[in-house]
């Protein structure tokens, strides 16, 4: 099912999610003219332990969803808190999977998102790939593996009480411990893969510039499942050195935004936008990692890069796992939208267009 992702919207609790759906996802809902739409939740960590522990709570939740036509198939559990906090840059990405603290705030979005989905449905959620990069010690990556490992756990215990089966979806990022689907098709196998496989972030995968179709062919060969993709583009760059005024345009001061230039000796890497004009050659094209519109139509020397959308729906063989459209910068893009549900609407019909043309090619 296709979903657009509410960590978009800033609310870390119970009222300020059910003002979400009343002012944002059912007006998206409607913009399209869809009878249902589907909904990634982001929940705070607080609010996820709050509902998981409050049926009533949760079932009340519920039925605000089925009365405003929403569906809810998959989680965003990848930030934990303060997504919206004015500096967030490297504190995404805490706690890491070394903790405790992150095990506990996904089981608990798992018993949520059991209660939330649609009777016979499965679910995803998407998570961090194990942490950020440094420090990183041999200790950090056991505790890593113990900790998936009991998630998984969880996750079959949960499936045995509930009927409903959840998989857990880890999500390479550029300047983290996976840092690239490579990194992570070597770290997964190890892994209960019944019940974690990965994350296709679309967005992440161009920073890398690896080639999409490759990268298909590559999960395919490695037995790891491709749980959730996320449609999202990143900026690409040609010649950053004429560009520079224009990318300036992105340097903004909430999220972290690596950079990764392809040159003659392979990819150079900046671990954010401000400081990749000083840190990298500025010989090579540009990756930024800088959720854009998908539908985004530029025509300066800053683009998406949606055709990476495009090649990885056409490349993945069978059904399409859950499809979550994750562009969280609208508020933060150099020029945001008078009308945000409209935004979204028209990123969601764009999405919705590149799923048809797949399934009928």
């Amino acid at each position: 099912m296709l979903s657009y992702c509410t960590n978009v919207h800033p609310a870390e609790d119970l009222d300020g999610v059910r003002a979400q759906l009343a002012e944002h996802a059912e007006p998206v809902r409607e913009a399209l003219g869809a009878d249902v739409l589907g909904v990634g939740l982001w929940l705070a960590a607080d609010l996820a332990e709050q509902l998981a522990a409050d049926p009533a709570a949760l079932g009340g939740l519920r039925s605000e969803l089925d009365g405003r036509g929403l569906v809810v198939r998959t989680l965003n559990a990848f930030p934990h808190r303060g997504f919206h906090q004015p500096v967030v840059k490297h504190r995404v990405y805490e706690p890491s999977w070394t903790t405790p603290e992150r095990l506990r705030y996904t089981l608990h979005c798992a018993d949520v998102l059991a209660a939330l989905l649609p009777e016979g449905g499965r679910g995803s959620i998407s998570t961090l790939p194990l942490g950020w990069r440094t420090p990183w010690t041999g200790h950090d990556e056991d505790a890593a593996r113990r900790n998936l490992d009991r998630a998984a756990r969880g996750l079959a215990l949960l499936a045995e009480r509930t009927g409903r089966r959840i998989r857990l979806a880890v999500e390479p990022e550029p300047g983290c411990r996976l840092d690239t689907v490579a990194d992570a098709l070597a770290w997964l196998p190890g892994c209960d893969t019944e019940h974690i496989g990965l994350c296709l972030d679309t967005c992440h995968l161009a920073v890398s510039f690896a080639d999409p179709a490759e990268t298909v062919r590559a999960i395919a060969a490695s037995g790891v499942d491709v749980v959730k993709v996320q449609a999202s583009a990143a900026l690409h760059v040609e010649d950053p050195a004429a560009a520079r005024a224009e990318l300036a345009r992105y340097a903004e001061p909430r999220y972290l935004h690596q950079v990764r230039e392809r040159g003659p000796d392979g990819i150079s890497c900046c671990d954010d936008l401000p400081r990749a004009f000083d840190d990298l050659p500025g010989a090579g094209p540009w990756r930024v990692h800088f959720h854009v519109p998908v539908h985004w139509a530029a025509d300066g020397p800053v683009r998406p890069t949606t055709g990476v959308l495009r090649e990885v729906l056409t490349a993945l063989p069978g059904p399409l796992p859950d499809v979550e459209v994750e562009t969280y910068t609208w508020t933060v893009l150099p020029e945001p939208p008078a009308d945000l549900a409209a935004g979204i609407a028209a990123e969601l019909a764009f999405t919705r267009r590149l799923i048809d043309d797949r399934e009928v090619s």
